[in-house]
């Protein structure tokens, strides 16, 4: 808890304990009265304040007003009347406690995000001309400096990797091994883990369609109840006098008042976005972050999931598996092909470097030309070298072979002759199957595989998966016209599509998709910017984790409504028909709201049978 949590706990045992002394005081009167604000006065005095506030900035219909009204009402009521000023107190101080739940459960979600958060270094190690390593802020850190990794991390456990001079270092990666000395090419503020940081720290102001509801609907809802009870403490004693008859005042005043605590918002205004926000913290737990509680919900309609193959559902470490020259030697075949993706960061390039890993600077390369979908083109000692796939053969006239092989088939070319072809394989990552099979049993409808990858080798992989439908030998571009095609097949306006994809080149198509998920993509800023759904690792199994956590969470959210709902359309009936009284009111208030927080803390303790590594 924080101080302000226990100074408030502290605020409701006091005033219990003086209420329960209060019982076995003898004394009437104006001693009685002013012995029973003592406790009014330590539970209430910052709902009173707010009330003023609210008055004074001309937006006084709020719950405060409304238990300032009805506490200060029973008061007034007791002085007149019985003497007997418990109730009052006592629906303070009940209000009182369903806040302190709240804030607690707020707080408890708060720091479920914030394990999350504690992904930033508190300093960076950067190394002075004299070699030494100096301890300074991250914000100090100026593009162009030597930095010492240090032990960071963004979350997750993602496979180790080889770095070696000259490649890219992510921002948040953790050292296993040895001594890194890295160049910096960015500001702090433009690392990766600062614009999670960020945003984590906006998820919560992305609101959801019932979020936005209930807020409209409090702003409506309230200041017709304070009149509906106004009208009911008056109207009926003006008749009754009219008539002739006993307008009973006093009756009818107190049911006014037990009819505005009953109608209080609370359970709804309260439960609803903190049903949302426990969550976006439960999922934070879970190693998923949702980037808004819009998200939440939208991730609850998902009934179609597309995915990206590589990286995604494979693990996207592919390696050379055969070598099949034609008129050269395996060894220049792979030569040439590692030369020309020197440059090159795609992870089939690196699998080039390393089956071929004695390279020297020993050519010339220039013109180096990347064309997107068919592979690279470049000059090595005077000879135009093309690697690529079949449609670059194509697009050259060269004659290549088919293989029988399963993989990625990588052609070479020199000078417009075909030189022969290089397989490399992709392998399937631990979890995807399962993943596959665990959507389907929480309702995904469909899935699809979208993949720039050879026929072939796209049906074994989406076979062995389970995967509905594959569509492969898509460019760039051509996935989000697939994406067109499947949204436009969707059964209802409430079905949801969801794209998950690594984020290096699938940012148009996350930002697509109804939602997009980007996985294990800490690496991409394109990723975190366009993804709605970020999975802090490269498990498949998360994506079930974070439907799951959705459904959960939407569940209750219904169930928080239907249930401050029924309670007080009831109480209401029975609190204008005089039959429940202050006491049911408060029941139907702060009870049903300190039921309907307890219920939306379910969202923060999810327990999930995800396979092990």
């Amino acid at each position: 808890m924080n101080k302000k949590q226990k100074k408030n706990l502290i605020r409701i045992i006091i005033t219990g304990i003086l209420l329960l002394a209060l019982h076995f005081v003898p004394v009437d009167g104006w001693i009685r009265f002013v012995l029973y604000m003592i406790p009014y006065g330590i539970i209430g005095y910052d709902i009173l304040i707010k009330a003023g506030k609210g008055i004074i900035n001309r937006q006084p219909f709020d719950e405060c007003l409304l238990m300032s009204i009805a506490t200060i009402g029973a008061i007034v009521l007791a002085v007149s009347r019985s003497g007997d000023y418990v109730e009052a107190i006592a629906v303070m101080l009940f209000y009182q406690v369903g806040e302190w739940f709240q804030s607690y459960a707020v707080g408890k979600s708060r720091r479920n995000i914030a394990d999350l958060m504690d992904i930033a270094p508190d300093y960076a190690n950067i190394m002075g001309e004299d070699g030494e390593l100096e301890e300074v802020d991250p914000d100090d850190v100026e593009i162009g400096s030597t930095i010492a990794l240090d032990t960071a991390a963004l979350t997750g456990e993602s496979m180790p990797r080889d770095v070696s001079e000259g490649m890219e270092v992510v921002s948040g990666s953790i050292n296993l091994s040895g001594l890194l000395k890295i160049q910096t090419t960015k500001e702090f503020g433009e690392s990766t883990a600062t614009k999670v940081l960020e945003l984590i720290e906006d998820a919560s102001s992305r609101k959801s369609k019932s979020e936005n509801f209930i807020t409209r609907f409090a702003r409506v809802y309230t200041p017709i109840v304070v009149f509906l009870a106004l009208a009911l403490a008056l109207i009926p004693p003006v008749v009754l006098l009219l008539m002739g008859a006993d307008s009973m005042w006093g009756d009818w005043l107190y049911r006014g008042l037990t009819f505005l605590i009953i109608s209080c918002p609370c359970a709804l205004v309260i439960s609803i976005p903190l049903s949302f926000f426990a969550g976006l913290g439960g999922a934070s737990k879970q190693g998923v972050l949702v980037k808004g509680s819009n998200y939440m919900e939208t991730l609850s309609e998902v009934k179609t999931i597309v995915f990206d193959k590589t990286g995604t559902l494979t693990k996207g470490t592919f390696t050379v598996t055969a070598v099949h020259p034609e008129t050269i030697t395996e060894e220049e075949l792979l030569h040439m092909a590692s030369h020309v993706e020197r440059y090159s960061t795609h992870p089939i390039a690196q699998s080039l470097r390393d089956a071929y890993p004695n390279e020297k600077d020993d050519c010339s390369v220039t013109d180096i030309e990347e064309i997107p979908g068919h592979g690279i083109r470049a000059i090595i000692n005077g000879k135009t070298v093309c690697v690529g796939n079949s449609k670059m053969m194509e697009s050259i006239g060269a004659k290549y072979k088919p293989c029988d092989h399963l993989g990625t088939i990588i052609h070479v070319a020199i000078n417009g002759e075909y030189e022969g072809h290089i397989v490399i394989s992709d392998t399937i990552k631990d979890h995807s199957k399962e993943a596959i099979t665990a959507l389907k049993q929480h309702g995904i409808r469909k899935t699809v595989m979208l993949t720039g990858d050879a026929k072939a080798v796209a049906d074994k992989v989406g076979g062995d998966l389970g995967i509905d439908e594959i569509r492969s030998e898509l460019l760039p571009q051509d996935k989000v016209s697939e994406v067109e095609k499947l949204l436009s097949e969707k059964r209802s306006d409430k079905e949801r599509l969801a794209f998950v994809g690594d984020g290096i080149n699938d940012a148009p198509v996350l930002s697509r998709a109804d939602i997009g998920i980007a996985m294990g993509a800490m690496g991409s800023d394109a990723a975190i910017e366009a993804a709605d759904v970020v999975l802090m690792d490269d498990n498949p199994y998360k994506i079930v984790t974070a439907i799951r956590i959705s459904k959960k969470c939407l569940r209750i959210v219904k169930e928080n409504i239907w249930l401050a709902i029924g309670v007080k359309v009831l109480v209401l009936l029975l609190g204008a028909l005089g039959i429940a009284n202050m006491w049911a009111a408060v029941f139907a208030d702060v009870g049903v709201c300190v039921i309907a927080v307890l219920n939306a803390i379910r969202c923060m303790h999810m327990d999930f049978d995800e396979p092990k590594s």
